[in-house]
């Protein structure tokens, strides 16, 4: 579960390496956000030479988290670390800004609409 002040890993090349959560979107009392759902958060390290710079405040999708995820079958999927992935949203479409993707991506992203980020993940379990 992701919530405001949590402390985040960016997943991809955009430029930003650790971000920190500050609104959960979906809700004006949502607390928690869960794979797959879009947060906004601020870049507290960013790589030099890039694009995103620090302080940037940016559109971000939870692809991992810490807290087990049960899935309809019946199993638990668990990571290591709390991660999302730099989005932008065009005509209602959300599409990645980075053209590459670090790390494994769960199913569930494919499940909610977002192949444009499932094709670009190395791994999807």
């Amino acid at each position: 579960m992701i919530q405001p002040q949590t402390i985040v890993k960016v997943a991809d090349n955009s430029g930003a390496k650790i971000g920190r959560v500050f609104k959960i979107l979906g809700s004006s009392k949502k607390r928690y956000a869960r794979i797959g759902e879009l947060v906004i958060f601020s870049v507290q390290k960013a790589e030099p030479r890039k694009e995103i710079k620090k302080k940037a405040v940016l559109l971000g999708l939870v692809v991992r988290q810490k807290a087990p995820l049960r899935r309809k079958d019946g199993s638990y999927i668990r990571f290591d670390e709390n991660a999302v992935i730099v989005v932008e949203e065009k005509k209602g479409e959300i599409l990645p800004k980075a053209g590459r993707i670090f790390g494994p991506i769960p199913r569930e992203i494919a499940e909610a609409g977002h192949q444009a980020i499932v094709s670009l993940a190395p791994e999807v379990i």
